[in-house]
C-alpha cells in the first residue's frame, strides 16, 4: 500500500510541475530600423494564413483589430515624427487598424497594456491616426508581416502585409534637427562639463596638471553659478600645483555652498583640506 501511495504521489508531483513546451502559433518577432539619426523598433505576433481567408473573414472588414495577434503589437520611436501633417511624440504606441476594401485606418495608441483589442476603447489615448489606401500584391504574404521599407534620410514607409493586401504608412523622421543641434553643439566648442570632467580625469591620472588648471578655470567661467562639487576639484587641482593660497580660496568657496546644499560629505572633505593646509 506504501508503494502505491509513493508511487501515485510522484505521479500527482509530475503531473503538477511538468511543463510542456510547444510552438506558439503565432510567435513573437522584433526589429528594429535606424533611419536618419532616429530609431524605430516594433515588437509583435505573426499568423499564418494556413488556408485560411484573411481579410473579409478572418480580419472582417470595417471593424478594429489589434493588428496581430496576442499582445499588442507596440512600436516605439526615439524621437518625435511626423505623420501625415500629426505629430507623434517619442516613446512606445499599440497599432491598431480598422481595415476596409480600399483602405485601412491606423490608429498609434497610447495605452500599451492590453492583450488585443481594449475592453474600452478611449478615443483620447488616440496619439494619430491615418487613413492609407491598400495595395493588392502579386505574391501570397503567408505570414503577417510588419517592417521598415522606403528608408532614406528623413522618411520611411511602415509597411503591413498579409495575404494579398498591404499598406505602407509613411513616417517622417527629423533629421535635419538633429543634425543641426550636432553640428551647432560640436561647432560651438566644449561645453563647461567637458573642460570639468577633462580636468578631473588629467587630476586623478596625474597628467599635465597645469592643463588640468587651465581647464577647470574655463569650466568656472562658463558656469553662472559654482558648484561646489567643482569648487572642491579646483581647490584639489591647484594644490596640486602648489597653489596654496588658490587652493584654499576655492575650498572655501566649495564649503560655504555644500553647507548651504546641506551636504555633509563635501562640509568635511573641504574642512578637512583646509585643516591640512593649515587654513583652519
Amino acid at each position: 500500500m506504501k508503494t502505491i501511495l509513493t508511487g501515485l504521489a510522484l505521479a500527482i508531483s509530475v503531473f503538477t510541475y511538468a511543463q510542456v513546451e510547444t510552438p506558439q502559433p503565432s510567435p513573437n518577432s522584433t526589429f528594429t530600423q535606424v533611419v536618419g539619426l532616429s530609431e524605430v523598433s516594433v515588437a509583435y505576433s505573426r499568423p499564418s494564413a494556413n488556408g485560411r481567408t484573411i481579410f473579409g473573414d478572418l480580419v472582417p472588414y470595417d471593424k478594429k483589430w489589434r493588428t496581430g495577434a496576442n499582445e499588442n503589437t507596440i512600436i516605439t520611436f526615439s524621437d518625435d515624427v511626423m505623420l501625415e501633417g500629426q505629430s507623434l511624440s517619442a516613446g512606445s504606441y499599440a497599432i491598431y487598424t480598422i481595415p476596409k476594401k480600399e483602405s485601412w485606418n491606423v490608429f498609434f495608441y497610447e495605452e500599451i497594456q492590453n492583450w488585443g483589442l481594449p475592453k474600452l476603447w478611449n478615443e483620447d489615448a488616440v496619439a494619430a491616426m491615418v487613413n492609407v489606401p491598400v495595395k493588392e500584391l502579386n505574391h501570397h504574404v503567408e505570414t503577417f508581416t510588419i517592417g521598415m521599407d522606403n528608408i532614406n534620410l528623413d522618411k520611411a514607409h511602415l509597411k503591413i502585409s498579409w495575404a494579398k493586401s498591404m499598406v505602407e504608412v509613411p513616417i517622417s523622421f527629423p533629421t535635419d534637427v538633429l543634425v543641426m543641434e550636432n553640428i551647432n553643439a560640436v561647432m560651438s566648442g566644449p561645453t563647461a562639463t567637458d573642460y570639468f570632467s577633462s580636468a578631473v580625469y588629467y587630476l586623478n591620472a596625474g597628467k599635465d596638471l597645469e592643463k588640468a588648471e587651465e581647464w577647470i578655470e574655463k569650466a568656472m567661467a562658463m558656469s553662472e553659478n559654482k558648484p561646489y562639487w567643482m569648487l572642491r576639484q579646483q581647490s584639489l587641482i591647484y594644490a596640486a600645483n602648489a597653489k596654496k593660497d588658490k587652493a584654499i580660496e576655492a575650498a572655501k568657496a566649495s564649503l560655504a555652498a555644500a553647507k548651504k546644499a546641506g551636504n555633509a560629505d563635501y562640509v568635511k572633505m573641504n574642512k578637512d583640506s583646509l585643516k591640512e593646509w593649515n587654513a583652519m
